[in-house]
């Protein structure tokens, strides 16, 4: 069906019926989105995040962000919505909101900050979204430069049905990902206005930018000697220090609505997190120190001592000391009964073997060989090395930085494959994912002495100075209740 673009006095009459009143500021917004339009997409999006990112399974944790979240959002602008709060499953820093009032935040992020006052500067900020309907305002803002769609989809349902998809489709690619300065600095200041209304001292909202920002500077050096794309929250909330001048200003615009007590709620707030699961999920198996387990694939292996180890979703990635080399560790599934030679040759597609053998993994058997294969490094001489277990294929690719520099390495690798065996009865508790624990200092306690007999893979005692809001170099006072990773 075709249609045609109305007059120029029907498309004003369009663009005024489409303004509507800014619930923060009071004046006239032109936004394509009821409220109704609104709410209902959130409530769409909703199921869609929950399919996506599964919800933490903790009653109490769960009620008890709900609590301070609603309590926060009762002294907003938008009052009336019903906020929905829910922790999820994922051990990324992130936080974000949909329309309509459904707001989320990672346990990966609530395992870095240190007081509920620090919760509720999170979850304000993100009322900051919704109450300013910033997710409607940036639609109407990218839709602006296509009114013919804009006002297709007013006028046609047939347009209307794709102009949805359109928005469900930017709310899964933009909205996750945070939005311009001017919004994040308007959430930031909405946040820490309603920080202040709800009798928490708004300066929280400073700690939570000093988090983001050590957990960014930390993430980025890391990726940097992992070779990798470093993972930052979404969004400016974590690209202002929390030293800009702005950012104080907004926070300072909060100081006239705070009460005379103003919570904190550190302790309360580190019992309420005490057991939170720490690192990745069941399924995605365990790292401990060098050691990885894998209840679901009834397996483990050792790294060498030193290397770094880094547990990503479709495989193990080993990296040696000053990047001289890398070992990965992925998986097959077994269709037909071959043996691990031809595995390599034919499933791999692995051509011109050299210095090949059998070998054993305790009672598993493997083959082991040296071929051209592509890595980060570049095309380079790899040892494979393929272990049987049941109807699994455990591949070991292994490959130095330098050519030429594989003999240096090919004990670790092959030493590394040659550990693979299945989980021995005292190693299925360790196969239980890491979580967070509680301890009370002392005069002698440091971060350096807690990481050396910390489960921490990588980093152990840099990562307990980011739990604790001491990084990049400081230590606890004695007598302080401290989060530790057991």
């Amino acid at each position: 069906m075709k249609y045609y673009l109305p007059s120029a006095s029907l498309l004003l009459g369009l663009l005024l019926t489409a303004c509507a009143q800014n619930p923060v500021t009071g004046k006239s917004n032109f936004v394509l989105l009821s409220e109704e339009q609104e709410i209902a997409l959130g409530r769409k999006s909703h199921a869609q995040v929950l399919k996506q990112y599964a919800r933490y399974e903790d009653a109490n944790l769960q009620r008890y962000v709900q609590e301070v979240g609603a309590k926060v959002a009762a002294n907003s602008h938008r009052k009336e919505l019903f906020y929905r709060f829910t922790v999820l499953d994922g051990d990324e820093i992130n936080a974000f909101a949909l329309p309509g009032g459904y707001i989320y935040i990672t346990r990966g992020l609530l395992a870095y900050l240190n007081s509920e006052a620090e919760l509720a500067a999170v979850l304000g900020h993100e009322i900051g979204h919704v109450t300013a309907r910033h997710s409607v305002r940036q639609y109407t803002a990218q839709q602006a430069t296509n009114i013919g769609l804009a006002i297709g989809s007013i006028l046609l349902p047939q347009a209307r049905n794709q102009s949805t998809q359109n928005i469900a489709h930017l709310f899964g690619n933009v909205l996750l990902r945070g939005y311009g300065r001017k919004h994040e600095l308007e959430a930031d200041r909405l946040g820490a206005e309603y920080l202040a209304r709800s009798g928490y001292t708004p300066t929280a909202m400073l700690g939570v930018i000093r988090v983001l920002k050590n957990q960014e500077i930390f993430e980025r050096e890391r990726a940097k000697t992992e070779d990798r794309k470093a993972q930052i929250y979404h969004g400016v909330f974590a690209t202002h220090p929390d030293n800009d001048t702005r950012l104080q200003q907004v926070v300072a615009l909060a100081k006239p609505f705070a009460r005379k007590q103003q919570q904190i709620g550190r302790e309360s707030f580190l019992h309420h997190i005490d057991g939170l699961r720490f690192g990745p999920k069941p399924s995605e198996g365990v790292l401990r120190k060098q050691d990885f387990y894998h209840r679901d694939l009834g397996i483990a292996v050792h790294f060498p001592t030193g290397w770094r180890v880094l547990n990503r979703p479709r495989s193990l990635v080993a990296l040696a000391p000053k990047g001289g080399a890398f070992l990965q560790l992925t998986t097959a599934d077994l269709n037909k009964r071959i043996s691990p030679r031809d595995f390599l040759i034919h499933r791999l597609k692995l051509e011109n073997l050299r210095q090949g053998k059998k070998v054993n993994a305790g009672k598993l058997t493997g083959y082991t060989a040296v071929a051209y294969g592509t890595t980060p490094f570049g095309r380079r001489l790899t040892r494979y090395t393929v272990i049987y277990l049941e109807e699994q294929a455990y591949v070991f690719a292994g490959a130095a930085s330098k050519a030429g520099a594989e003999a240096r390495y090919r004990t670790d690798f092959l030493n590394t494959a040659l550990s693979l065996h299945p989980l021995r009865p005292r190693e299925y508790a360790l196969a239980i994912p890491l979580q967070l624990g509680l301890r009370r200092t002392d005069a002698h306690s440091s971060y350096l002495t807690l990481a050396s007999d910390s489960p921490i893979p990588n980093d152990p005692e840099q990562q307990l100075r980011l739990l604790n809001g001491h990084y990049p170099a400081g230590d606890p006072k004695a007598g302080t209740l401290i989060k530790i990773v057991e």
